[in-house]
């Protein structure tokens, strides 16, 4: 490796580092944000107060002779003094009653709601620079290593950050669900954790992975799908959890999301397993050999199939969808860390 590729390596490093950093400062926001929200749903309504001209009855009687008499005994100066402290008086309290009045239309904690928004906006642009800065680094070392950077579990765990981060906006932006970040962010930062520590190193491709756009292909749709399996995920673990988060978003909205995040999961995963089939025939000329990794890869191919059937011919729905949802994101877990435990040809230490 020449020294400019060097330089370039730990240049993306650094970028690596700074969105683990950012993907940090996202998640501690995202609990403000949902801290925030939480206080705001507990503050009760004031009710609007109907001004009244009518005078208090309760207010005490005043003789206007006393006053003509206390105002004999005063010069004009003083006379023209009190009336001025008795307007500033009469200001202020008109000022504390618009106040209260404006409190009333708009609760303090309504007031409170464009902060929150401005930070959840906040939040949303650090994952995106996370997302920003993985593909920047993925690049470099693509261009590094001469071919996608799909060939070792450091590069396949950058890869899968950023099919997750991927996965998350493009639900955020069709179902403005912020929350779903409790969960994808520490998903995402345990694994750019891992990537980082298990060595960055460029590492030559194997015999077995010589055909490049095989490799590109099949590991590209098993990121894509494996992200939209943890926000799948992330929206049933929400779900579980609602009653004690007090979401603002009703509980089924979840549900939905989890649902419509599994139906993208599962073709991108059938596609992927189809690509891994043609890959393996054309590395060791046969298609399928119940290798511990490909077995592995089809039983968390039938859990999503079995969720799918379930929801859609059975109607499973709630708590029982949202479990098959967290066990089908462990098999996808298993699957991919299956290289440093299970015998066979993707085994790492064969």
């Amino acid at each position: 490796m020449s020294p400019e590729q060097q330089t370039l390596l730990q240049v993306a490093e650094m970028f690596l580092v700074s969105a683990l950093v950012l993907m940090v400062l996202a998640l501690i926001t995202s609990l403000i944000v949902l801290s925030a929200s939480r206080r705001v749903s507990r503050v009760p309504a004031k009710k609007l107060v109907k001004v009244s001209t009518v005078p208090d009855a309760d207010a005490p009687d005043v003789d206007e002779f006393d006053v003509l008499e206390d105002i004999e005994d005063t010069t004009a100066d003083e006379v023209s003094a009190e009336i001025m402290a008795m307007d500033s008086a009469v200001d202020a309290a008109d000022a504390a009653e618009l106040a209260e009045l404006d409190d009333a239309i708009e609760p303090p904690a309504a007031k409170k709601k464009s902060t929150g928004l401005n930070m959840a906006s906040f939040t949303t642009g650090l994952i995106v620079t996370s997302l920003v800065l993985v593909t920047v680094y993925l690049a470099m070392r693509w261009i590094v290593a001469g071919h996608g950077p799909f060939s070792n579990m450091h590069e396949f765990a950058v890869s899968f950050v950023w099919g997750i981060l991927v996965a998350y906006l493009v639900t955020l932006w069709k179902f403005k669900m912020r929350m779903l970040s409790l969960v994808v962010l520490p998903v995402t930062g345990a694994l750019l954790t891992y990537a980082i520590q298990v060595g960055t190193d460029v590492n030559t491709l194997v015999p077995a992975l010589q055909d490049k756009l095989l490799l590109t292909l099949h590991v590209g749709f098993a990121v894509t799908s494996y992200g939209a399996a943890c926000v799948s995920f992330g929206a049933a673990v929400l779900y579980l959890l609602y009653p004690k988060l007090k979401l603002k978003s009703p509980r089924d909205r979840f549900d939905e999301v989890g649902y419509k995040a599994a139906i993208v999961t599962f073709p991108l995963m059938t596609i992927m397993i189809l690509l891994g089939a043609l890959w393996a025939n054309s590395a060791w000329g046969r298609y399928w050999g119940w290798d511990p990794k490909e077995t592995a890869a089809l039983l968390t191919w039938l859990l999503y199939a079995g969720f799918l059937h379930a929801r859609v011919v059975r109607g499973w729905h709630g708590a029982k969808s949202a479990w098959l949802l967290i066990l089908g994101f462990a098999a996808v877990m298993f699957a991919y860390f299956g290289n440093y435990f299970l015998t066979g040809l993707h085994s790492i230490y064969r």
